[in-house]
């Protein structure tokens, strides 16, 4: 059966080319999910990185960036895979252009470069942030649950959509400034009571600015009782 798959993928790749997530022309046959060449133009996150949210650092001797000493954060830590600006063409097709299929891509990035650290963080459940269903059905597709339901498939981890909801519209966070972000979002999400059996969770999403939606989302898991909330995305900006 898995051979049989195998060869129908190949087929499929054969009349539809996938295409790269950084350049967004057909993949040679075989260079896997991404050009080989495109890959040498990513830029990922290194050390020093902030303790906290997980930003690149400036400065070797700090332990969290500006941000995260001057604010508290309702998560517990997370991880960020791409400097945002060396990856923000790649995220801004597969959110409005329908590249879904960068998913897997993005899915085995993540679990390549933080297998081991995902691991110990012995979470219960993925959870990806949700859109409001007005956007959803305008999009089609929520672009954080395809990132982790394919790195659901990788780390064995569940991925439930149905534990946070987006009950309120909200004006995109990249018009606003921090404090209008967090007073965007104050009662945008909804969740059931039923998750007090979960202990770890860890949130995904695609960019991390200020880190106010994966607050919103966090707190709210906290309210629920649950002990520890991690994130991951796929992006985020430089700290200082």
């Amino acid at each position: 059966m898995r051979n049989q798959r195998w060869y129908i993928e190949k087929i499929v790749q054969l009349f539809y080319p996938r295409r790269c997530p950084v350049c967004d022309d057909a993949v040679p046959m075989k260079e896997g999910l991404a050009c080989e060449a495109c890959r040498k133009k990513i830029r990922y996150i290194r050390e020093p990185k902030c303790r906290k949210c997980g930003k690149e650092l400036r400065q070797e001797e700090k332990i969290l960036c500006a941000d995260c000493t001057n604010r508290r954060h309702e998560f517990d830590y997370g991880i960020a895979l791409y400097d945002y600006q060396s990856m923000k063409e790649s995220i801004y097709r597969f959110k409005y252009q329908k590249r879904c299929e960068y998913a897997k891509f993005y899915a085995q990035e993540i679990w390549n470069k933080y297998e081991d650290e995902i691991k110990r963080m012995e979470a219960d459940v993925l959870i990806p942030v949700p859109l409001h269903k007005s956007k959803l059905k305008l999009r089609g597709y929520n672009q954080a649950e395809l990132i982790a339901k394919e790195l659901s498939k990788l780390s064995g981890i569940p991925c439930d959509s149905k534990i946070v909801y987006r009950i309120r519209k909200t004006v995109p966070q990249k018009e606003l400034d921090v404090q209008g972000r967090q007073n965007n979002l104050k009662k945008a999400f909804n969740i059931p009571s039923d998750v007090v059996k979960l202990n770890k969770t860890i949130v995904i999403d695609d960019i991390y600015t200020t880190g106010s939606t994966i607050d919103a989302v966090s707190g709210g898991l906290k309210q629920r009782g649950i002990r520890n909330v991690y994130f991951i995305t796929l992006c985020i900006g430089e700290g200082i």
